[in-house]
């Protein structure tokens, strides 16, 4: 082939590349979505540093927020007195690591945040979702890897915001949200913000699990934007984000949220609260987390055993 037929050709296939690319930023540009709205950090504690949204991209169990008897709840690695060093937080630090950093590089996980975005969207709006709607978003580059973005997106929807996605339309491939109350499976359009609240602790309580029984606000809103929710953008169900997490919960007592001891400069770390050490079992939390990672308890080893103490101590606890 002459040599001007082949810089042709390849001139050619540069821009159907760069077509390509264009359209997918389009997509995502169009998915991302319009009700969140700018808000002031004025309810973050004095001295708290001002949390910027990550640039990278629960499942509510039964019972998990009721009140158990005062002496249920065993001592918790999660209170003051209980906290773990550095050397003994590093263990379970370490498990969750990969997976939080590996997920600010996996596109396909990004393509499961936009879609999350993009649903919230519509529930807000009160919008019928199409399939060719999320298939644009997910672009045609990872077309094959479709059906695994959006059962991740439908996941962590039912997970942390308990809404499940449910077909009305089966020749036209039309679906809308509903509010999933339970695992019993009753359904209904509203409930009250407090159980969407009470599905996010539970992610909140495993994060904090995960990064050994401590996790630096840093790390909190990290995780927290690949659902999403940015520190300072109000949040279509949450509301102000900051707001619910430094101050809501922790006045009820599900989070401590303080200052990290002996820092330089002011920094601040979460950690579970006496209410969420004498109510919540880290069973219940690693069961939720783990699946929102698609895995397995037992597949953080180190977790998973520390979980089994807790059982053993609370059912002791209980005995006495």
């Amino acid at each position: 082939m002459p040599r001007r037929h082949k810089s042709k050709s390849h001139a050619r296939r540069k821009r159907h590349e760069v077509q390509g690319d264009t359209q997918e930023a389009q997509a995502s540009a169009a998915a991302a979505p319009k009700e969140e709205c700018p808000s002031s950090h004025s309810s973050a504690p004095q001295g708290s540093p001002a949390s910027s949204p990550a640039a990278g991209d629960g499942q509510e169990l039964q019972g998990a927020m009721a009140p158990s008897s005062p002496d249920a709840g065993p001592s918790c690695a999660g209170s003051d007195e209980g906290a773990q060093g550095p050397e003994e937080a590093s263990a379970g630090a370490s498990q969750a690591a990969p997976s939080t950093q590996s997920t600010r590089k996996d596109p396909l996980a990004r393509k499961a945040r936009i879609l999350v975005e993009f649903l919230l969207e519509k529930y807000t709006k009160q919008e019928p979702i199409t399939q060719n709607a999320l298939m644009k978003i997910v672009s045609r580059k990872y077309r094959q890897h479709f059906p695994e973005v959006l059962s991740t997106a439908r996941e962590r929807m039912e997970l942390v915001f308990g809404l499940e996605m449910k077909e009305v339309d089966r020749r036209g491939n039309i679906y809308t949200l509903i509010r999933k109350l339970n695992l019993g499976g009753n359904d209904c359009r509203r409930d009250e913000g407090a159980l969407p609240k009470s599905r996010l602790l539970m992610v909140l309580l495993g994060v904090i699990f995960m990064n050994g029984n401590r996790a630096t606000e840093e790390e909190i809103w990290e995780f927290l934007s690949m659902l999403g929710i940015y520190a300072g953008r109000r949040h279509c169900i949450f509301g102000e984000p900051r707001r619910l997490i430094t101050k809501d919960l922790v006045q009820k007592e599900y989070l401590n949220y303080r200052q990290v001891p002996n820092s330089d400069l002011p920094r601040y770390e979460f950690l579970w609260g006496p209410r969420a050490c004498a109510e919540i079992s880290k069973m219940k939390v690693l069961e939720v987390l783990a699946k929102f990672h698609g895995r397995v308890p037992s597949s953080f080893p180190d977790l998973y055993d520390e979980a089994l103490r807790d059982q053993a101590e609370r059912a002791g606890r209980r005995r006495v």
